[in-house]
């Protein structure tokens, strides 16, 4: 038995600021923000888009794209960013409700910017452990950029942080782009590193001061750094080796990589080592990093360039702060295995 995915969807804001703007405000020169930061242009959020608003409008694409209709969903995932519309708020049912998906139950969950394939994995399990889940909705949207302050050089490296929402639906027993495999592997030793201090029942209630302090902040910089050099790249290429495993596949395998935004050496880092050509995938470069969303946006891309044809293994690895590091593996077009 099978699942599949039967579309996806994307949703970007109107409203984009440029490496020109964002070096103005962060003092950094402009060519270190579009070569070492690889932005060119991201998407920020306008005055509508809220994070479940840009998640429905993701979701109502993926509906239409798939055919179907809304009541025929049996269950909605949120598996977008925490920083919602409103605190302790369920998205997933607001979302169900605005789509009409009335025979649809809900829940959010979270795994940072590893929260699609997680949510990937959760769902397959699920469906497969219980007859009556035939259609799954995973709905993400992300506008965490609100809690970047460009005066913290300690936080650069997510000054490259987007807006925007992606959705997917997956089908049992359907036998296109069927999810093969997934991995994932945890480390809480980088849990407190990159926080936001305030807001949270660690310092509470909230003082009029804390406004200003209602961003991200790394604590100790050089420690931080150190253990990301030493751990996070053996990591990646573990979930993606472990995913491809479970899927009786080998590196040599991948045809395209759906990999998240981060700055252009690791990006081509990883490409290296893995054997991959530039062709195999897609650098977000005019769209920065839209958290959980970023895999979801490369697929759009590789499909619409062509670099996605069926019979390809697509390999979706990303990474959530904390630390979560997550693949899967997808037999795109129709599978005869």
């Amino acid at each position: 038995m099978n699942v599949g995915i039967l579309s996806i969807g994307i949703y970007l804001p109107e409203s984009f600021i440029t490496a020109e703007e964002i070096s103005e405000k962060t003092k950094i020169p402009v060519d270190v923000i579009k070569e070492k930061f690889g932005v060119i242009k991201k998407p920020i959020p306008g005055p509508k888009d809220t994070t479940s608003y840009m998640g429905i409008k993701a979701a109502q694409q993926a509906i239409e794209r798939a055919g179907i209709k809304s009541e025929d969903i049996d269950l909605v995932i949120w598996n977008g960013g925490q920083h919602k519309d409103y605190p302790c708020w369920l998205a997933g049912l607001k979302i169900a409700d605005v789509l009409g998906a009335k025979n649809a139950w809900s829940f959010d969950m979270e795994a940072m910017c590893g929260s699609m394939m997680s949510a990937m994995e959760v769902a397959r399990s699920m469906m497969l452990a219980n007859e009556d889940l035939k259609i799954v909705l995973l709905v993400s949207g992300y506008r965490n950029g609100d809690l970047i302050n460009y005066n913290v050089k300690e936080t650069s490296f997510m000054f490259d942080i987007g807006a925007g929402g992606a959705a997917m639906i997956l089908k049992k027993d359907y036998n296109e782009n069927v999810i093969l495999g997934t991995a994932f592997k945890g480390d809480g030793s980088f849990s407190e590193d990159c926080v936001v201090e305030v807001g949270g029942t660690k310092n509470w209630p909230m003082k009029k001061e804390d406004v200003e302090k209602f961003h991200f902040v790394v604590k100790d910089a050089e420690s931080f750094k150190e253990k990301l050099k030493k751990k996070t790249m053996p990591n990646f290429y573990y979930v993606i080796d472990k995913a491809l495993e479970k899927s009786n596949l080998e590196r040599k395998d991948i045809d395209y990589l759906a990999i998240l935004h981060f700055k252009r050496s690791a990006h081509l880092s990883v490409l290296d080592e893995l054997g991959l050509k530039k062709s195999q995938s897609t650098y977000l470069e005019e769209y920065g990093h839209i958290g959980q969303n970023d895999q979801v946006l490369s697929i759009e891309l590789g499909l619409k360039s062509g670099k996605i044809k069926s019979g390809d293994k697509v390999v979706l690895v990303g990474a959530g702060l904390g630390f979560v590091w997550a693949s899967a593996v997808v037999h795109w077009g129709k599978y005869e295995g």
